[in-house]
């Protein structure tokens, strides 16, 4: 067996330090939500970084943020076969393993102890989800292990690779764990909210398992890294906020001549929220504070712009029986170039996060970085990273989560005292400037890479 082993060293052999280059694995892409995805690729690449992208499905239709279109690499997909809900296991390894046996016989003609290796963590994973009554199917770590095989063969074909990072903690780092598993090569991950906060997508100790496997991981906030480290003290955690996203950065300066702070107030308060419409995003409680102003008198004006995801009805049912029709709107999706546009003719951003109950929160919420990078006064909750970010009183308004009335009254306090406004937007930009800059922060990824790998 150890000869096997050293022929798959063997056949592994490393490519010259001039050539190397990352295996960045993400779910899918590009995706409209994930402009950090595509921010830090493109960022990595002009720190001089080599990437390969490996997505494991297409993202989103339409035209993607102008940053996917700076990045040099060309992503290519794994081969992914989706089962019709409740088909066996039998049944789906019956329809699909002729299209995946080709990747699955090269990889192990290559890595023999490597691929059994791989699906021997693969069915032990399954019987631990199995044993703690999680509900992930077998099936789950079956087409995983697949699509770690592919992931293998793709970089079969690139000897330059020399390391592989997956972009998110669950599904991504998984397969990319079990490709790390058959080539032999170091792994690294990114744990950004949700994908390090709900169980269910870990069953049984799997994210510490990945933790300490890992060469090294990376998180947005250093809320998010105590969060690991109490799952697994001795793994290499390293905190790297985000940043402002290339695209709206570069708004950012092409507007830098205006002036900073809200525009004037002809009376009306003109409130922004921004994020998926989701539960965790607060939108209802921002929809309540609004009631609230209006039944004091206060002329409101609330706009949220966001992908229509699983809350959109319960929002548009709120507002209703509210009866702010007139005053509420769901815009969803805009670009970046519109958020900036209705940014800078909101009088506030305000993003109520909350804490799920399932664990799921928010790290630090992007669209805060961006509203304070031109300095709209915020009011937003403490959730998580969120103090990492803002201070109440010096660079934003902060209320506690689930409490709409405090919530009104922070907005009211905005619109009232627009010196207030004027000067919590002015420290928020500076706040960006000298903590939040991506393309700075970019330059510590890359020296982790270049560590590890380059």
């Amino acid at each position: 067996m150890s000869r096997a082993l050293e022929q798959d060293d063997a056949n592994r052999a490393p490519p010259r330090v001039g050539d190397r280059s990352i295996a960045y694995v993400v779910n899918g892409y590009p995706r409209r939500s994930e402009t950090f995805i595509a921010s830090e690729m493109h960022r990595l690449e002009a720190q001089g970084v080599r990437l390969r992208t490996y997505a494991i499905k297409p993202g989103d239709t339409g035209d993607p943020h102008p940053v996917v279109g700076q990045i040099r690499a060309t992503p290519e997909y794994l081969q992914s076969r989706t089962p019709v809900p409740g088909t066996p296991v039998h049944l789906w390894l019956a329809r699909n393993l002729p299209a995946l046996l080709p990747a699955l016989g090269r990889a192990a003609a290559r890595w023999p102890f490597g691929i059994l290796r791989a699906g021997a963590f693969a069915f032990d994973q399954a019987m631990r989800a199995r044993r703690a009554e999680w509900s992930s199917s077998p099936l789950t770590y079956i087409k995983e292990f697949f699509l770690a095989v592919a992931l293998a063969d793709r970089v079969l074909a690139a000897p330059d690779v020399a390391h592989l990072h997956a972009a998110f903690a669950h599904r991504t780092a998984t397969v990319t764990w079990m490709a790390s598993m058959i080539t032999g090569l170091p792994f690294s991950f990114t744990g950004h909210a949700k994908d390090i906060y709900v169980a269910d997508l870990n069953p049984a100790g799997l994210l510490r398992r990945k933790l300490l496997a890992a060469s090294f991981v990376v998180t947005c906030t250093h809320a998010n890294r105590r969060h690991l480290l109490a799952l697994a003290p001795e793994a290499r955690v390293h905190t790297i906020y985000h940043g402002l996203n290339a695209d709206f950065a570069a708004l950012v300066r092409a507007g830098s001549s205006l002036p900073v702070g809200p525009p004037a107030s002809d009376g009306c308060l003109r409130i922004l929220g921004v994020g998926r419409l989701v539960i965790k995003k607060g939108f209802d409680l921002l929809v309540e504070a609004c009631a609230i102003l209006r039944d004091q008198g206060l002329d409101v004006d609330l706009r949220i712009i966001g992908g229509f995801g699983e809350h959109a009805d319960d929002l548009r049912s709120l507002i209703a029986a509210r009866s702010l029709e007139a005053q509420a709107e769901l815009v969803g999706p805009r670009s970046q170039a519109e958020i900036y546009a209705e940014l800078r003719a909101a009088d506030v951003f305000c993003l109520p996060c909350r804490v799920m109950g399932n664990g799921d929160r928010d790290g630090i919420p992007n669209v805060l970085v961006e509203a304070m990078s031109i300095g709209v006064p915020v009011v937003t909750t403490p959730v998580s990273g969120i103090p990492e970010l803002v201070e109440d009183g010096r660079s934003a308004l902060v209320v506690a989560q689930e409490d709409p009335e405090a919530l009104a009254v922070a907005l009211r306090r905005l619109h009232d005292h627009p010196e207030l406004a004027r000067r919590l937007g002015a420290a928020g930009q500076g706040v960006v400037l000298e903590r939040f800059d991506g393309d700075r922060l970019a330059t510590s990824l890359a020296t982790l890479f270049r560590a590890s790998a380059l």
